[in-house]
């Protein structure tokens, strides 16, 4: 008998908001917490974008954002979905503009036609008259093409204006609010002042998605909770520069568990700086990973693994837990299009005779892997019924064999 699979959240517990169409993917409403990430490539070379494109969507990336800066760019944009569609690969695009959006979404209109959305930053279309006039510009061309627009406030390049009025109107109380919280006050009211003026242009609501990214956890907390307080815009999540590594993880992970358990968000990036060589696909695993791990999305299979102690001086069960978390994402494109459900699969390997039985009968697959001392026998558990006990050389490969008979035995084959 398989085992039941994660309950997703009810909706009901989700903050209500509008249901924006972003190509293909819904975004907000009811819809699941949607995975996004973005391109680091220049635009302009084609062959190099597309195959970044490429290995984010096989990741699991549900929209990819691209670079739009310059005229190269643009016109480079049509190519990059041609091919991407010759390919296959209906990701959504998302154009990210800034001071001169206005003149390139003009100027090359396949450009825009090719883009499921465009994203602009209210501090960066313009300066002073020039600024109502050029946001005015972009919003009118998503209008024409029927685009949605995310509206990206960023605490790095926020409105002048906005800043220098909510600071004005603050000193003139008889009890000043810190800096601080007109800062934050400044990146809501920029958003909601912005999304606004689009209706008042002519943009449907329900075109409509708002961030306000900060790079201080507690900061974005705040923010995020009064966006949601005062509008019904669906809201994309993510630190600004959250960093390299296990920084970037740690605080990525702090601020987007928080307001996602609070019913906060309805689409998520992880802006990791990359390891020098590493791969742009972490960030969209990290994505996945939070979302999977909170019981909101299932994206692969998770695996369960010991840390070790004193009771496990041998390494294998390290080994061997990297090589299926290394499998199952191999697997995982190839399964997710033959097989119903088996991103809801659940393995464990465990290094010892403590907690590895108990582990192992929990998960569809497990290993109990002997400790130091222990007898040099691995049992192998498949929904909560022992089934057999590997022993020699060759545990891994066997283990790994298990594992792949029992996605193709235990979920239903798609039709093609």
């Amino acid at each position: 008998m398989k085992m039941p699979s994660p309950v997703p959240v009810s909706p009901l517990t989700r903050r209500r908001t509008r249901l924006v169409r972003v190509g293909h993917v819904a975004v907000g409403s009811a819809a699941p917490v949607v995975v996004q990430s973005m391109t680091n490539t220049d635009t302009a070379d084609v062959a190099a974008t597309v195959a970044q494109v490429a290995e984010l969507a096989r990741a699991g990336s549900e929209l990819v954002r691209i670079t739009v800066n310059d005229e190269d760019a643009a016109r480079a944009v049509p190519h990059i979905r041609e091919r991407l569609a010759a390919r296959g690969i209906e990701v959504p695009l998302v154009g990210d503009f800034h001071y001169n959006g206005h003149d390139l979404l003009g100027k090359y209109p396949a450009c825009a036609e090719a883009l499921a959305k465009l994203r602009i930053n209210p501090g960066n279309v313009g300066a002073g008259a020039r600024r109502d006039t050029q946001f005015a510009d972009i919003i009118m061309l998503a209008c024409a093409h029927d685009r949605p627009v995310r509206i990206g406030v960023n605490w790095g390049s926020l409105d002048q204006a906005v800043l220098a009025r909510v600071m004005d109107e603050n000193a003139s109380r008889a009890v000043p609010l810190p800096a601080g919280a007109m800062m934050r006050e400044a990146l809501v009211a920029s958003a909601l002042e912005s999304a606004a003026r689009a209706e008042s242009l002519g943009l449907a609501a329900d075109r409509i998605i708002l961030s306000a990214k900060v790079s201080s956890v507690r900061d974005l907390i705040a923010v995020y909770r009064e966006l949601a307080r005062r509008c019904e815009y669906p809201l994309h999540l993510g630190l600004t520069e959250a960093g390299m590594g296990s920084k970037g993880i740690v605080a990525s992970t702090a601020a987007l568990a928080v307001l996602l358990e609070e019913g906060i968000g309805d689409t998520i990036r992880v802006s990791l700086t990359p390891e020098p060589g590493g791969s742009r696909a972490q960030e969209v695993v990290v994505a996945q990973e939070i979302l999977q791990t909170m019981g909101l999305r299932a994206f692969a299979p998770m695996v369960t693994a010991c840390p070790g102690c004193g009771r496990t001086t041998s390494t294998f069960f390290q080994e061997l837990a990297a090589a299926i978390q290394r499998h199952v994402r191999e697997r995982m494109p190839q399964w997710r299009e033959q097989y119903e459900g088996a991103e809801n699969m659940t393995l464990a390997v465990m290094g010892c005779v403590v907690n590895g039985p108990g582990e192992s009968r929990h998960a569809n697959v497990g290993i109990s892997l002997p400790g130091t001392g222990e007898r040099p026998a691995a049992p192998v558990f498949v929904d909560g019924q022992k089934t057999v006990t590997l022993r020699g050389d060759n545990i891994a490969a066997e283990f790994i064999a298990i594992v792949d008979d029992y996605v193709a035995s235990r979920y239903a084959r798609k039709s093609a």
